[in-house]
């Protein structure tokens, strides 16, 4: 069902939307080893039908660098296996759309809101590994040359590179990259990566540079290719079945923490199951028609929704703009070089990468710094899909030590959201009629872990309209780094509001984690600490509840 309460903003933002997506479907489709044409066939069906089917009204949709990073690892290994990408066609479509159906079961079997429960450590190092295999996959051709297959054959081929170098080459891709980060500098209105796209192409047409091009793109619509899957060597299913099933979970991960992204920005709240099912129909189609499997994608989201996107009449817009590009421009889109796509690609890689996470390495506690190192190499060196698996393990196995060490800890939180109606500990009892009506407490009755930040972060967005947040610390005997993002994320939001925050009770573990990431003394100073409930009381009836926010 489409909305049509804000046309001119959803037409806007799709059109805003599919000029940033245009670059990275062709690079993507380049990068996979099936031609830019498959990425920009995913990203136009999976852009189209996820936006009418799926849960997150601004969610755009299509093939993303996680996804694309194991579409091409799942390509290159069928062309090994048969031989040439012509003959292993049956096979790739297949997974792709078989990835898709994967995904419609997992939405009608509501496994969606499980992805909540994903740690903070586990997400961080996959999604800096997906930014640097992006990166290091883009080596050779930044240099002009042609890449091998693997992360390990490129790490152990370096040294060939020198012997062969375009210096063309080298010159378009880092004028690429200079215009992506100083472009914006100048002006914001158009996508930088457009304006490297559109500018190095024709200076490389005119002066014409010996740099590698995309080459011939098919025009006019996909074929649909039912044909090949009724030819195709079904004696081995599994060589499909697993490598579906971790692009369906890949992209269910994907998708979901974009849409979350979407709910922060627009403060609406998607539907997970819906969403899975959306995603996994744009896939089933996406991969029918020869197109790279995609997902929700945050770049385009945000750029959507700052355009003024707010339904999904937005993503339409979106994949019916790229459609157009198809039918009409290309001839023009063979001419795009090679190493232009890979200098787009590497600033991908690079914003992939979770600078948050690495810069508190050293500050988190260990057990989350080991298992967000081990999913980053495991990611890059090995499997997406294992490294993520691997580290939900760890995560779950440490989680529960820490629960046997800590006889005291229930996992729990008990809020008072009235105080009129709920029975109050001897000490809130000091609170006036006029301070009940401006504080609100939030008690914490155990560790602040990963598995209990969704939950806090909904309960503080549903907050009732006060001056002052109190939270009781006293129960909390450790905090992980889910937990201390998901504080930091409340305090910043409560004091956009103009709401103060104070601590209560806070114990050692807890203190040291939040000045190690200088939560404190920078969002909650000093003097918003307190040993105790009584001195915070105290504290506010001497300042009448009029405390300076900061």
């Amino acid at each position: 069902m489409i909305d049509r309460t804000n046309i001119s903003g959803d037409i806007f933002g799709g059109i805003t939307a599919a000029i940033v997506a245009l670059p990275l479907a062709l690079a993507f489709g380049v990068q996979s080893g099936m031609g830019a044409i498959a990425g920009l066939y995913g990203a136009i069906a999976v852009g189209i039908f996820a936006a009418l089917f799926g849960g997150t009204k601004t969610q755009i949709s299509g093939p993303t660098g996680p996804m694309a990073v194991v579409a091409s690892a799942v390509i290159a290994g069928e062309i090994a296996l048969y031989g040439s990408l012509e003959a292993a066609m049956g096979t790739i479509v297949a997974t792709f759309a078989l990835a898709g159906i994967f995904q419609i079961i997992m939405g009608y079997l509501r496994i969606g809101q499980y992805v909540r429960y994903m740690p903070y450590p586990v997400i961080s190092g996959f999604m800096s590994g997906i930014g640097l295999i992006i990166i290091i996959m883009q080596i050779f051709p930044f240099f002009g040359l042609s890449s091998p297959g693997s992360i390990l054959d490129i790490m152990m081929s370096l040294g060939d590179i020198f012997s062969g170098l375009n210096f063309q080459a080298v010159i378009l891709a880092l004028s690429t990259i200079a215009i992506i980060y100083l472009f914006p500098k100048v002006t914001k209105k158009v996508p930088s990566a457009l304006v490297a796209l559109l500018g190095l192409t024709i200076i490389s047409y005119f002066f014409g540079l010996n740099v590698q091009i995309i080459g011939d793109i098919p025009s006019g619509l996909p074929d649909v290719h039912i044909d090949t899957l009724l030819s195709m060597d079904w004696h081995h299913p599994m060589n499909m079945v697993i490598p579906a099933l971790t692009l369906a979970a890949l992209g269910a991960i994907d998708s979901l923490l974009t849409s979350v992204v979407a709910d922060n920005m627009t403060k609406t709240r998607h539907n997970s199951n819906k969403e899975l099912i959306g995603q996994g129909i744009g896939n089933t189609i996406g991969g029918l028609i020869g197109g790279l499997p995609g997902a929700g994608a945050t770049m385009r989201t945000v750029v959507n929704i700052n355009a003024g996107g707010r339904t999904n009449l937005s993503g339409i817009i979106h994949g019916i703009v790229l459609l157009i590009v198809l039918l009409g421009a290309g001839e023009y889109a063979e001419l795009i070089p090679i190493p232009v796509l890979a200098g787009i690609l590497i600033t991908v890689g690079v914003g992939i990468i979770d600078y948050k996470g690495i810069k508190h390495i050293l500050r988190v506690p260990r057990t989350d710094s080991i298992i967000m190192i081990i999913v980053l190499t495991l990611t890059v060196f090995v499997d997406l899909l294992q490294a993520v698996a691997v580290g939900m393990v760890m995560a779950s196995v440490l989680f529960m030590k820490k629960m046997g060490d800590t006889s005291e800890s229930k996992a729990s939180s008990r809020l008072l959201v009235d105080f009129h109606d709920i029975q109050l500990l001897d000490d809130e009892k000091m609170l006036t009629d006029d301070m009940k009506n401006q504080v609100y407490v939030h008690h914490f009755d155990g560790p602040i872990f990963f598995g209990f930040t969704s939950y806090f972060k909904e309960m503080m967005r549903t907050l009732p309209d006060v001056s002052i947040v109190i939270f009781r610390m006293h129960n909390v005997p450790n905090i992980d780094q889910s937990g201390m993002y998901a504080i930091e994320d409340a305090v910043l939001e409560l004091e956009q509001k103009g709401i103060n925050v104070l601590m209560t009770g806070i114990k050692e573990q807890p203190e040291d984690m939040l000045r190690n990431i200088k939560l404190i003394p920078n969002l909650i100073e000093e003097e918003h600490l307190f040993k105790d409930f009584d001195s915070a009381i105290s504290t506010l009836k001497k300042h009448k509840i009029n405390l300076d926010v900061h």
